[in-house]
């Protein structure tokens, strides 16, 4: 299965790399980015100085890092249910792995938020009833 979030350039992306597969992509709103609200479309420098101090607080006119994991573990005791012991392709965006990294790999969001940042192409997580981790 492949789920993405429902943003236009996740969705694209989906498409792009995988529409000729046959395999259904699922867009699902809960796997978008952070609701920036009133600092959507600011400067990346504005949400890095800001990302800290948003764990628990929501950005203003927008929702909190606690909010995006919610609705990411929502999504995932969904797809897990749906796919059990399957494979399961996510495309979304810093929000999501920031929650999988939670959840999954239970790591404090505050050290998950804070780490230094750097994208790489891959993420693998392991979905059990036992604490399970990234590989």
């Amino acid at each position: 299965a492949i789920y993405c979030s429902d943003l236009t350039r996740a969705v694209r992306t989906a498409e792009l790399a995988f529409g000729e597969r046959g395999i259904p992509i699922v867009g699902d709103a809960r796997l978008r980015e952070c609701d920036y609200g009133a600092l959507t479309r600011h400067p990346a420098a504005d949400i890095e100085a800001r990302r800290a101090s948003q764990i628990a607080l929501p950005f203003p006119g927008g929702e909190s890092y606690e909010q995006c994991v919610a609705r990411v573990s929502a999504w995932l005791a969904d797809a897990s249910a749906a796919h059990p012991g399957r494979d399961v392709l996510v495309i979304g965006h810093r929000a999501t792995f920031y929650a999988l990294e939670h959840l999954l790999c239970r790591l404090p969001l505050e050290h998950v938020i804070a780490a230094s940042w750097c994208w790489r192409p891959g993420w693998t997580y392991r979905v059990s009833q036992d604490p399970v981790g990234r590989g």
